[in-house]
């Protein structure tokens, strides 16, 4: 039986697309072995997000060489659509697919195997108006499915080259989204999180349908769905109408990560983001009213080219304000190509670095403080594995609907269902618990089950 091994680099939207290309390979007779064994074909699906994800992505292709230099190796994902060429460079590359036509990489394949001539498959991405229907009807992972709804993004921030690796907004067709919802939760998942490179932006490009509508159409259609996430939303798409959607849902969690990246309205203009500081707290604030209890999740770039102390300040003062319940918090990073690396006034390391631990030593206290909440609660989680700092303590670890890392006494048997726990100990990064119960299946989920 041949063999395919994967290394996947960046983000869920990747993750979800090896698994996607695993499935191809799967159906095709290979055997999936562990990239560090030998393997017959390599995949490595690569990140551009930074210059350094680029740097990653070479030293992966160039392990998969050395570890057999007879595979056929293929490069996907981000790196190879910006940069083909330049992957193609690299000693022992044979195929480049970019961030479409993998559907076609069984025949890339076929194809190199018999007149063994390097395959260069990518074309400009900016020309391409439709989705790329790729199936993931069960993942690796056990507890949560990925379903990627949508592909590119059209906002172009001057940080980002993302748009020039994935390509402007399209969106997938619903009843396409609905019957992979239902082939997942028939699998056995009990959580479906929405992804996508601009997720929020769903439907911007159909004619009268949106993404409040599509979480509307998934709790009706699909049958024993117990949790919806969305893995992310800009402030700018959290309409009335999908703030309500929430509010009425008994699926979609208590948790939503809105990307900030930064509290400073001149920083923003110079990010070219599209919104101000009140718009963002207007929403926030209209949130928290809808949806009280909301966990809201944020990125924060701090260093950006020129911020002065006093917008490093006004983001800090913005997020203590505003009760953030956690924070992804990166330094600026030059990404070549990209407006703002050839901004003026670039930040010193150590300038970005204080601000950084800054940021994360507020982001910790604001994630206690969001805990201490609940503490003595019963909520519900879905433990996914053991603890992974003592495994041999009869604890597992899982996420509460509203995204609080939880630790507590269950069994093997549990994994992927929904279970009852009460919280003992509040804290971060994970808070202790006590089992309860495990919840049937036929009892519903999310706020109907808060209200019983």
């Amino acid at each position: 039986m041949p063999t395919v091994a994967f290394h996947t680099l960046g983000c869920k939207v990747n993750h979800y697309e090896t698994e996607a290309i695993w499935q191809l390979f799967k159906g095709a007779g290979y055997e999936r072995v562990d990239f560090d064994s030998i393997s017959d074909i390599y995949v490595i699906n690569t990140c551009t997000v930074t210059n350094t994800g680029d740097k990653k992505s070479r030293q992966v292709i160039r392990r998969a060489v050395r570890k057999n230099p007879d595979a056929v190796i293929c490069v996907t994902g981000c790196y190879a659509q910006t940069s083909p060429a330049e992957v193609l460079e690299i000693p022992g590359v044979d195929i480049v697919i970019g961030t479409q036509d993998r559907t076609k990489i069984l025949d890339f394949v076929e194809k190199y195997q018999k007149e063994r001539q390097p395959i260069n498959a990518v074309k400009n991405i900016m020309k391409n108006r439709v989705f790329e229907e790729m199936d993931v009807p069960a993942f690796t992972d056990r507890t949560r499915a990925s379903l990627k709804i949508q592909e590119g993004c059209n906002n172009f921030c001057t940080f980002c080259i993302i748009p020039w690796a994935r390509g402007l907004m399209r969106s997938r067709d619903p009843k396409e989204v609905i019957r992979q919802a239902q082939q997942l939760v028939d699998a056995g998942y009990k959580e479906i999180v929405l992804t996508g490179i601009h997720t929020g932006g769903y439907g911007t490009d159909m004619k009268d349908y949106n993404l409040a509508m599509l979480l509307r159409d998934m709790e009706e259609q699909v049958h024993g769905l117990k949790r919806l996430r969305i893995s992310s939303i800009e402030a700018s798409q959290l309409t009335d109408e999908v703030i309500d959607v929430i509010d009425r849902s008994n699926i979609v969690v208590r948790h939503l990560h809105i990307p900030l990246q930064s509290g400073s309205n001149t920083v923003l203009k110079r990010m070219r983001r599209k919104y101000t500081m009140e718009f963002f707290a207007e929403r926030l604030n209209r949130l928290r009213e809808a949806l009280p209890g909301l966990a809201v999740t944020s990125d924060v770039i701090v260093g950006f080219p020129g911020e002065t102390k006093e917008e490093f300040m006004e983001t800090y003062n913005f997020v203590k304000e505003h009760k953030f319940s956690e924070l992804h918090v990166f330094p600026y990073s030059k990404r070549t190509g990209t407006p703002a690396a050839r901004m003026e006034n670039q930040i010193d390391e150590e300038v970005k670095n204080e601000r950084v631990h800054r940021l994360i030593t507020l982001s910790d206290q604001l994630a206690k403080e969001y805990a201490s909440q609940f503490e003595g609660e019963v909520l519900e989680v879905i433990p996914e594995e053991r603890f992974k700092e003592d495994p041999d303590s009869g604890l597992y670890e899982g996420y509460t609907d509203n995204y609080l890392k939880v630790v507590f006494p269950a069994s093997e048997d549990m994994v992927g269902k929904l279970v009852k726990v009460k919280i003992t100990k509040a804290g971060y990064p994970y808070n202790e618990a006590q089992f309860v119960r495990v919840i049937d299946d036929d009892v519903p989920s999310g706020k109907a089950a808060r209200l019983a």
